[in-house]
């Protein structure tokens, strides 16, 4: 694609709106990711006694690593919900961006 192209989408609305929705919802997912592993970070530092107190009584089971296996499925489910809005409302913008460029080419 030619540098008029690129400047064409660029300038597009779609463009600008694409930009902007894809930021917002990267910056939130990455401040919910941020929180919660400093969160737990943090408690780690200031209050570890807490993490190593069992589930149950004579469980094996601690706090520590009941939270650790939450937030590790629920980092690849935030993975997920980014990947389908990607590649479904992101890609859709993309390509009515893309169509409405070439056809101000021709």
């Amino acid at each position: 694609m030619s540098s008029v192209m690129y400047e064409r989408m660029r300038t597009n609305p779609k463009f600008q709106e694409l930009v902007a929705r894809r930021g917002r919802f990267a910056w939130t997912l990455a401040l919910v990711v941020l929180i919660m592993f400093y969160g737990f970070v943090m408690v780690v530092a200031f209050n570890p006694a807490s993490l190593g107190q069992p589930v149950g009584q004579g469980s094996m089971w601690t706090f520590g690593v009941i939270v650790e296996l939450f937030m590790f499925v629920f980092f690849w489910i935030l993975t997920a919900i980014y990947v389908r809005r990607a590649n479904s409302e992101f890609d859709a913008l993309t390509q009515e961006i893309v169509k409405e460029a070439w056809k101000e080419k021709k």
